[in-house]
């Protein structure tokens, strides 16, 4: 591991551009790849949107699991650490999440209560958190993560700073968050509204009324035609072509209606962190609503527990894999990764899952589609060693909370 210097900017990450770059530099793919590719070089994810719930049904977690996921904005790996499995591997191509895994971990381990975490990272407005970080995380924090987070942003306050505020208003997905709100403030929707919704029928009240007109409007037509559109969500050019084909081609428009339709009517608002964050830029306070499953009282004393168990890595998932002895892994969380490899780096991926898994191991991942990228691209050869729950996969994936992905894939080992 390369330390990063104290006070200075991360390098952009090599790892990261190889993953996404599929064409021509000056293709109109290939220009849309980079444009994604610069928005993406920085922090995106403040929180996962995916529902640890679900994932640790699909993948009956248990204790002695050994795992490998995707890290993001780090929610979900803390979530799973409340059913005690023996490791998570966690890695990253994204230097900033990488930063930001770590600092989640050192703080379940060094503040002081379960209060302290949820003031860092569950609520707003609270000028102690920097403190906190000073004197309760920064000793203990490894120095490449501590040199980040003293680091300073282009306002020149130090990048720690930002849970003074509201964290979950920052990087790319909390600034088109931002950009949704104004958007449908300048055609008079109040979006955090729906949050004062008591049951389901008011929620499916305010949204057949408030927002679901918002999608026919010329304005949003036009920006929902652009593959760029959808780059704050960290979709990248690959997915938006996904998403695409579900409607008439040229607007996604028709999809995100369906998807918000599915976040806003389908779950108890007070039940839905997701909602929270989509509808208000916030998580529920006290009296309103459910914290996320790795905030949650419950689970404090086993995250803090076995937040050691833990190793974050500055890698590519077939990366970390290639260094593992054969048969070493039991889980394997993807997130939506495959939506954007081509043929052969999907087929590397899965011949490295396929020689690391345990005896009864489980894959899930989730697409920006309904179907599984796996059909009709991998190899007969690797496919054939594994069994798709279809079933289970459907049921769960209606569950998910998070309700911006197309589908919910879970697949076992054979023998």
């Amino acid at each position: 591991m390369t330390d990063l210097a104290p006070e200075t900017e991360l390098p952009r990450s090599s790892k990261l551009k190889a993953a996404l770059l599929q064409h021509r530099a000056l293709s109109r793919d290939g220009l849309s790849e980079r444009l994604f590719g610069m928005l993406f070089s920085g922090l995106v994810y403040p929180q996962i949107w995916e529902d640890p719930e679900v994932d640790m049904a699909a993948m009956e977690l248990g204790e002695g699991h050994r795992l490998v996921t995707i890290g993001s904005g780090g929610c979900n790996m803390l979530a799973y650490l409340s059913r005690s499995p023996e490791r998570i591997d966690v890695v990253d191509l994204n230097l900033h999440h990488v930063a930001l895994n770590r600092l989640k971990l050192a703080a379940f381990r060094y503040l002081p209560d379960h209060a302290a975490v949820v003031r860092m990272f569950g609520a707003a407005g609270m000028r102690t958190n920097s403190c906190n970080f000073d004197r309760f995380i920064a000793p203990n924090l490894d120095a490449e993560s501590r040199g980040y987070w003293n680091g300073r942003r282009l306002d020149g306050r130090r990048r720690i700073t930002a849970f003074n505020g509201n964290f979950c208003r920052t990087g790319l997905l909390g600034r088109f968050i931002a950009a949704g709100h104004l958007l449908a403030s300048l055609h008079g929707v109040r979006l955090d509204r729906i949050t004062k919704a008591k049951t389901l029928s008011e929620q499916r009240h305010y949204f057949d009324t408030q927002i679901a007109p918002l999608f026919d409007k010329p304005l949003v037509r036009w920006i929902t035609r652009r593959k760029s559109s959808l780059f704050g969500l960290g979709i990248p050019p690959q997915q938006y072509d996904e998403l695409a084909s579900l409607s008439d081609g040229k607007s996604i428009a028709a999809v995100l209606k369906s998807r918000l339709e599915k976040l806003a009517c389908d779950f108890p608002v007070a039940e839905n962190w997701f909602a929270w964050q989509a509808f208000a830029r916030r998580y529920p306070g006290p009296d309103e609503g459910r914290l996320p499953a790795y905030l949650a009282r419950e689970n404090y004393d086993a995250i803090r527990t076995n937040a050691g168990r833990v190793t974050v890595h500055h890698a590519s998932f077939t990366e970390l894999l290639a260094g593992k002895p054969a048969a070493s892994v039991d889980r394997f969380v993807l997130l939506d990764a495959q939506d954007w490899m081509n043929d052969r780096q999907l087929n590397a991926l899965w011949s490295e899952i396929t020689r690391t898994a345990a005896p009864g191991a489980r894959v899930i991942f989730r697409t920006a589609a309904e179907r599984s990228v796996l059909d009709g691209r991998l190899s007969p050869a690797l496919l054939d060693q594994w069994h798709y729950l279809a079933e289970r996969s459907r049921e769960l994936g209606a569950g998910d909370r998070s309700a911006i992905y197309g589908g919910f894939h879970i697949y076992a080992r054979k023998g």
